[in-house]
């Protein structure tokens, strides 16, 4: 499915203009402008301090593109998206003379590379390296605006030393949540030292802090690190010899990449104390320009909860089971437990026999409590998290023990279920299965009884009620407690007030967060600077000893176990180097010899702070310079906004990596505020999510894909080699065979054809369908462009001195004003709009004039330069100029050609703009109030509420504050 550019140097029986823009014109202007900008170093961004100092004017511009890792499969016309985008947005602003940041390095450590060193012996080191070859050349063709000096790869040595510098100061940290005005922040060890030798703090036996051996101080320290070592349950895979996270475990319990089968293993790991900022990292989205999407995704992946956590005695026991609730009001319906199968007190609670009478769907068909508990942890133990939450068929088992339901006095059966997750609460619930969905399913399952709390609707058709309504059921007068007839929040401080008064439990706040699990059993990893002591302490390495170097290995296979076998355990490759992995020290107490940590960091930790190391790549001294930090990443002055958090201006990426990866960078950049060493208390100010290019894939009649350019359309149907094929829409892949590449593209139409189909093609925040029969409008505009400046006969330039008439002139600066609008604001298919609208106004008026007018063409050349910056430079010199137009001037519209009968008003709902409106050029202040409020989706976004004020800013905007 492909088109022929008009004019292209192949298939085309036509005599072709010697000088007509054409796929091999543009292969030697884009060559040739991309040689001269290296030469000039034309987007070099100066630093306030270091070795890239130099002039820097106040008005400065951090544009950031999302980590790419440098696979080795190249890239479609799909990935440079986002790249090409943020670069129009930074070429435009450079225009405009601001001193503008924009570099791009890779996400290099990962999976693919060391998976093919197992197979084939080449080092991963080598393949990465070819791959980012690879891909810079690709990318490097698209002509993006990028500082090469700043880029970095996080497996460069230079690079991970400060990877493995920060993390010492997150282990030599912990967080005091009394500092900060009582919201918390890291603290650096030594002063929770200081408190327990003064005796402020006491340690946790009672003793003196000199009293303790060295082993012993360190055994309590480790108690509060921000990075600490915890035996923890997680997803082994024996396949990939590693530990993978949540997010990498299909539902099928299979790994993501390579589809190995996963087991739930307790093993001793890295943990990053995130949850320690889980408050900070929720309020603090209101602070930033991030989408309202991956602010809510980010506070339901924190999962803050107010409730209670409410104790359960167990019948014929001292024990107590602890349960977080946030529906305390409904536990007159609690009539069962469920206890996680990782759960501590498993093993205690199991009894030794099924009571009599026992319900044989409880019992699995085992003739014992153990028997039956043993079976189904194992079971649980092959399912991954994800499939665990995943609503689908409950299973469980009775454990043979019964809790007391504290505001009933009845017993109810504890039962082991696999949908309740450790990670979350306590990793125990009261079920109450008229109220919640699970509960209710599970009862069913196994027979259990359902009371209901709140009183649903008449028309409710049954099962769990989940929507509000009065407390009903819920009362027992002999202890004074009666919630009947109340509502939600009402009920829920009734009760909590009854729990904390009589010792069954308390207020609390809860988190989905767990803490971050931040180890990976590879050899292709950051190596932590890190060795253990004869006790098995972790020890920081002193700061001069880094970087600690990936040794080298002669089989980068881990040594897998028997995931059946409790003493069994897995043996990283690093634990193969035998040479590194001991290493005598002197570290304050005399030269011992000490073990290496054998697991490296995961691949989250180099993009965690990229984006400092862009802003001073070079530095061997810091890992960022604070003159330079400050002046790309500080605060703003109070005039943008008082509570600015600073950071990067604009992140772009794509919206998968809208929890983890932001998540964990604003986890490290809070620690490395708290510790004095940034003055921006958020790495990413704004976030723009881009959409994806997807592609029409085709399969014939077995079902199987084949080759989409192969494929013809006839009548409205699509036919390949003969046969007729189905077509679909997806996202374009080798699998669905609907690749197209970007070299391609460029080879057929030239670079800047393709960046300005790509930007023409739709909003840039959502998907579009790649057609390539469509590129060639897009190439066409060009061609007209060109025409309109270059004779293609001679070459000469064929513009004149002539002054446009007012209408002309009218139509020009309209469009600058609204090419600045849309640029601003990101809205590039829209500024291609009025581009190609205003060009073609020029090519009607002016085609069969010997001559087009400077004052017309100049400024258009001027516009069109971040979308197609090559030929825009042609044209700019060729008519004349001998300076770059990198850094402008970009035209401003006169006012005086803006002046019509009517005007149109974008109105901002805070600060966003939500509608526009078309009012009379003479409207005052209070017509324009009432037309923006009388704006049918203003209307509907107040829902019949007054705004809080209504801003009017004449000639301008309307904002209406609500």
């Amino acid at each position: 499915m492909s088109g022929q550019a008009e004019g292209s140097t192949t298939g085309s029986a036509e005599e072709v203009p010697k000088y007509r823009y054409n796929a091999g014109l543009a292969a030697e202007i884009e060559q040739r402008w991309q040689r001269r900008w290296e030469e000039l170093g034309s987007f070099h961004a100066p630093n306030p301090a270091g070795s890239l100092k130099g002039d820097c004017p106040d008005d400065k511009l951090f544009v950031q593109d999302m980590f790419p890792y440098p696979s080795g499969a190249g890239l479609h016309v799909g990935h440079p998206l986002g790249y090409i985008g943020t670069d129009v947005y930074a070429r435009y602003h450079r225009m405009l003379g601001r001193n503008v940041l924009h570099t791009m390095g890779f996400d290099a450590f990962g999976l693919p590379a060391e998976q093919y060193a197992m197979q084939t012996g080449t080092h991963p080191r080598t393949t990465t390296e070819e791959n980012i070859e690879r891909f810079l050349k690709q990318i490097r063709r698209l002509g993006l605006g990028h500082d090469e000096r700043r880029r970095i790869a996080t497996t460069d040595i230079p690079f991970y030393r400060w990877t493995q510098w920060i993390f010492l100061k997150i282990f030599n940290a912990w967080y005091d949540p009394e500092a900060n005005g009582g919201k918390g922040k890291a603290r650096p060890i030594e002063e929770l030292v200081e408190q327990f030798e003064s005796g402020e703090r006491e340690t946790p036996d009672g003793r003196p802090w000199a009293e303790l051996s060295t082993s012993e101080q360190r055994k309590v320290l480790n108690e509060y690190r921000l990075a600490y070592l915890s035996e923890a349950p997680v997803n082994w895979a024996p396949g990939l010899g590693t530990v993978v996270a949540n997010e990498e475990v299909t539902a099928e319990g299979l790994t993501e990449r390579g589809n190995f089968p996963v087991f739930r293993r307790n093993l001793k790991q890295w943990m990053m104390r995130i949850t320690a900022y889980a408050d900070r990292l929720v309020d603090d989205l209101d602070r930033l320009d991030w989408p309202e999407k991956v602010k809510s995704m980010q506070r339901n992946w924190i999962g803050r909860s107010y409730g209670a956590n409410v104790l359960f005695s167990v019948a014929g026991s001292d024990q107590r089971i602890e349960v977080f609730t946030t529906r305390p009001d409904t536990l007159f319906g609690a009539t069962f437990m469920v206890l996680a199968p990782e759960h501590p007190l498993v093993d205690e609670l199991t009894a030794d026999a099924w009571p009599e009478g026992v319900d044989e769907r409880w019992t699995n068909g085992a003739a014992t409590p153990a028997e039956a508990v043993a079976q189904y942890r194992r079971q649980a133990s092959m399912k991954s998290e994800l499939d665990r939450q995943e609503n689908r068929e409950k299973t469980g088992v009775f454990t043979g023990s019964w809790a007391v339901n504290p505001v009933t006095g009845k017993q109810i059966p504890v039962f082991l279920a696999d949908y309740v997750l450790m990670g979350y609460g306590t990793g125990a619930i009261m079920a109450v299965p008229s109220e919640d969905q699970r509960d209710f399913d599970f009862s069913q399952v196994f027979g259990l009884p359902v009371v209901r709390t709140v009183q649903p609707p008449e028309d409710f058709e049954g099962g769990a009620y989940t929507g509000d309504g009065p407390r009903i059921n819920s009362a027992n007068p002999e202890l004074g407690l009666d919630l009947n007839g109340l509502g939600l929040e009402e009920a829920k401080r009734t009760m909590i007030r009854w729990l904390e008064e009589n010792g069954h439990g308390k207020g609390t706040v809860q988190y989905k967060l767990r803490d971050w699990l931040f180890a990976r059993q590879r050899y292709w990893g950051e190596p932590f600077p890190i060795v253990y002591d004869e006790d098995g302490n972790p020890i920081a390495l002193p700061e001069d000893q880094l970087p600690v170097v990936l040794p080298e290995v002669a089989d980068y296979s881990p040594r897998t176990f028997d995931p059946w076998d409790a003493d069994s355990e897995p043996q990283p490759p690093l634990a193969k180097a035998e040479d590194w992995l001991k290493v005598e020290l002197d570290l304050g107490d005399g030269p011992k010899v000490y073990t290496r940590d054998t697991n490296v960091m995961p691949q989250w930790a180099g993009s965690c702070w990229y984006q400092l190391r862009y802003i001073d790549p070079d530095n061997d001294e810091r890992f960022v310079d604070p003159d330079n930090e400050q002046y790309w990443m500080g605060k703003r002055p109070a005039e943008h906004g008082a509570d600015d958090p600073g950071g990067v201006d604009l992140y772009v990426g794509g919206v998968e990596h809208a929890v983890l990866h932001l998540l964990y960078s604003r986890f490290w950049h809070k620690v490395l505020y708290d510790l004095g060493y940034l003055s921006s208390e958020e790495p990413y100010r704004r976030l723009y999510n881009q959409g994806y290019i997807q592609a029409y894939a085709y399969t014939d009649s077995r079902g199987v894909y084949v080759p989409a350019e192969e494929v013809e359309e006839r009548d409205g149907k699509f036919y390949y080699q003969g046969q007729e094929v189905r077509q679909e829409y997806g996202k374009m892949g080798k699998s669905l065979k609907n690749v197209v590449s970007p070299d391609e593209m460029a080879d057929t139409y030239g670079v800047d054809t393709l960046r300005l189909y790509e930007m023409s093609m739709g909003p840039l925040d959502t998907s579009r369908p790649w057609v390539t029969k469509d590129v060639v409008g897009s190439h066409r505009f060009l061609q007209r462009l060109w025409r309109n400046v270059v004779d293609e006969e001679t070459g000469e330039v064929r513009v004149s001195d002539e002054q446009p008439d007012e209408e002309m002139l009218r139509a020009l600066h309209k469009t600058i004003a609204g090419v600045r609008e849309d640029y601003s604001e990101l809205r590039f298919n829209t500024a291609v709009a009025k581009l190609i609208e205003l060009n073609n106004r020029i090519t009607k008026n002016y085609s069969s004039a010997p001559a087009t007018p400077r004052a017309l063409v100049e400024p258009l050349v001027l516009m069109v330069a971040p979308l197609v910056p090559h030929l825009a430079e042609e044209l700019w010199s060729r008519l004349g100029h001998e300076e770059s137009l990198v850094h402008g001037p970009f035209p401003e519209a006169d006012e005086k050609y803006l002046v019509e009968d009517t005007q149109e008003y974008p109105i901002q709902v805070n600060g966003k703009v939500r509608s526009r409106m078309v009012v009379p050029a003479s409207a005052d202040r209070a017509e324009l109030e009432k037309a923006a409020l009388a704006d049918e989706k203003i209307a509907a976004l107040l829902e019949g509420k007054e705004p809080r004020k209504v801003i009017v800013v004449p000639g301008r905007l309307v904002n209406v504050v609500v």
